[in-house]
């Protein structure tokens, strides 16, 4: 199982940003703690950061394929970037957008989240523990989907024979 993980605009100067909004801890350290959950649970993950919203689009295209699941913090593109939230539907993977802060109780041109409706779900407003909830809402979704797949099989060998 892989999951990567997408950090767009500005998340690299976590720790240094706006720490009344955003806290003290640098994306290095939530990294490490994201990484720390998935080696426990026996998950690959794979972390992406950057500025540029077409490399956003570019890195949810390479997934298809080759992840089981893209958590993604799409920072200032998620209430502007319809080509994110097009590649986010296009590539049918497990998807959850993360926010550190609560989107909803700021200014009023954050309410605006233009890939929300295409995401599996979303987690806002807890800080940097928002990432280590999304990790566990995606193994239970992993664990969800290949419980299906496995009764599905099942099925089909039990009308086989």
């Amino acid at each position: 199982m892989k999951i990567v993980v997408i950090q767009g605009p500005n998340l690299n100067m976590l720790g240094i940003r706006e720490q009344q909004v955003y806290g003290a801890m640098k994306l290095e350290q939530i990294h490490a703690q994201m990484k720390d959950f998935a080696t426990q649970n026996n998950v690959e993950i794979e972390f992406f950061q950057t500025n540029l919203e077409g490399e956003i689009v570019d890195k949810i295209q390479e997934c298809y394929g080759d992840a089981q699941g893209i958590i993604i913090n799409a920072a200032a593109y998620t209430h502007t970037s319809i080509a994110i939230r097009d590649a986010i539907s296009a590539v049918s993977i497990p998807t959850i957008e993360v926010h550190i802060s609560n989107i909803h109780r700021r200014e009023d041109f954050r309410k605006v989240n233009m890939i929300a409706p295409v995401c599996t779900s979303s987690v806002v407003g807890f800080g940097p523990f928002g990432y280590h909830l999304a990790m566990m809402g995606m193994l239970q979704i992993m664990q969800e989907m290949q419980a299906a797949k496995a009764a599905q099989e099942a099925r089909t060998q039990a009308l086989q024979a």
